[in-house]
């Protein structure tokens, strides 16, 4: 028998303390065994508690297939994508997108990266504050459009990372009601509809044109259309749907993981000064080009076209994208569903059982990272992220393709800003995390300090 955790009630289940604090409920949980089953309210899982577990679970992916509450009411916005989309779906999908992220476009794309950390960077004023949750959710929109989908307009574009805030939250919220009441025109369904509506026209538009027109201008929706092994191309509605996945995952896990990344650094003041030290001691900033020619009005016009943006070097930098994700992994909570009876932990699970895994719970237990609560960048000194108990990205045939795009952006991001900037929290403002399909950081304020005003004055720390 799986062991049920206390405080369940009729009908309800658990979903009164997971509503309340589900984090908090996570973490509960491990105490109880590496297994265990919880009810929220019409929905029975198991959570796996235990990494080997996990792990097993991750890498039998035909018999743990995508799948479950959550994947579901996904779908419902995302379409069956290379995320979202079942094992029978999942090896050729695979093998169309996979090109899109191979080392010599990421090359490409990180000039495009650093164009728009360098617009995000140069557009705040000496002294201003500002919400870091509401900019970068921005720029990482701004530069996936650039580099994946290039035809897709900017005109816009806040309009769209709103739209795709409000789908991540909306499918969170959706995932615990019966699949009835999503149907009611509620106010909360018709702003869902409406967002939903509004991209799949968008994406659907820029599609139709690539076809019309198939130069490939060496992003996603060029390689996706172009594609075609033994003859089994990609439909409009297919393209659609991996444009609708990769860039729901793709901004919020960037934007999400520099966010909290500026946060702990804000916080942690030693290793804020180190990260700049590093970035400064290259005499380069975080698009390789000479920091003295950065600095004139015209290199951010010009350098991306004679330049190689390259994250080499920022060792630090780089670590700490990888404590943030750590600490605060995008995929707080994830499902999958058994597609036929089977064994985890000495336990029978028949088909069609929901397994929920956590890289939250896991990142945070003391056995697998010491002082997991601690930010702390030099636990991934000589790590290998693949090898050990990081899932922040996922494991086995379902690990993220898109890993390395979002770490390159994130560490360019983050050593643009903290090159030009010293940024501390707004007194009075809290900093919440959101739970949602995501784990999204709420509004973050932060006041934005010039670095070169402080090197002229001495006060530079």
């Amino acid at each position: 028998m799986i062991p049920r955790p206390p405080g369940g009630l009729p009908l309800l289940g658990h979903l009164v303390p997971f509503l309340r604090d589900p984090l908090a409920f996570l973490r509960s949980l491990p105490r109880y065994g590496g297994l265990v089953q919880i009810r929220l309210g019409p929905v029975s899982a198991v959570v796996v508690c235990d990494l080997e577990l996990t792990r097993h679970v991750l890498r039998e992916d035909r018999v743990f297939d995508k799948g479950g509450f959550l994947f579901e009411r996904v779908r419902d916005f995302a379409g069956n994508g290379l995320v979202t989309c079942p094992h029978a779906d999942h090896r050729r999908q695979r093998r169309y997108v996979q090109p899109a992220f191979r080392a010599d476009r990421i090359a490409r794309y990180t000039e495009v990266m650093a164009r728009e950390a360098r617009r995000l960077a140069g557009s705040w004023s000496d002294g201003q504050e500002v919400d870091i949750t509401a900019e970068l959710s921005l720029a990482a929109g701004r530069s996936l459009v650039s580099t994946l989908f290039t035809r897709l307009p900017f005109t816009g574009l806040q309009e769209t990372v709103d739209d795709f805030v409000l789908l991540i939250g909306g499918s969170y919220r959706r995932m615990l009601l019966p699949h009835r009441l999503n149907r009611i025109p509620l106010p909360a369904n018709r702003r869902y509809d409406a967002a939903r509506t509004r991209l799949v026209r968008l994406v659907d538009e820029v599609v139709t044109a690539y076809r019309a027109d198939p130069e490939d201008r060496g992003d996603l929706v060029s390689t996706l259309v172009a594609a075609d092994a033994g003859g089994q191309a990609l439909s409009n509605a297919e393209v659609t749907d991996q444009v609708m996945t990769i860039f729901a995952a793709g901004f919020d896990t960037i934007a999400n993981s520099t966010v909290w990344a500026l946060h702990l650094l804000a916080q942690h003041p030693d290793i804020a000064d180190r990260v700049r030290a590093e970035v400064d001691a290259a005499r380069v900033d975080a698009t390789g080009v000479n920091v003295a020619e950065a600095d004139r009005a015209e290199a951010d016009a010009t350098t991306a076209a004679g330049t190689s943006a390259s994250v080499d070097g920022l060792e630090l930098t780089t670590r700490v994208v990888r404590e943030a994700v750590r600490l605060y992994s995008p995929g707080w909570l994830l499902t999958r569903v058994t597609t036929t009876d089977t064994e985890l932990g000495a336990h029978r699970l028949p088909e069609g059982t929901s397994v929920i895994y956590s890289p939250y719970l896991l990142h945070r237990q003391p056995a697998l990272f010491p002082e997991p609560d601690r930010f702390d960048p030099e636990r991934w000194v000589g790590v290998h992220p693949q090898r050990g108990p990081f899932i922040g990205f996922g494991a086995g045939p379902r690990r993220c393709v898109g890993e390395q795009f979002g770490m390159t952006e994130s560490v360019l991001l983050l050593a643009t800003i903290m090159r030009a900037w010293h940024l501390e929290h707004v007194p009075g403002r809290t900093v919440r995390e959101m739970p949602l399909a995501t784990l999204r950081p709420g509004p973050v304020w932060m006041r934005a300090t010039r670095r070169d005003g402080l090197v002229r004055t001495g006060a530079a720390g």
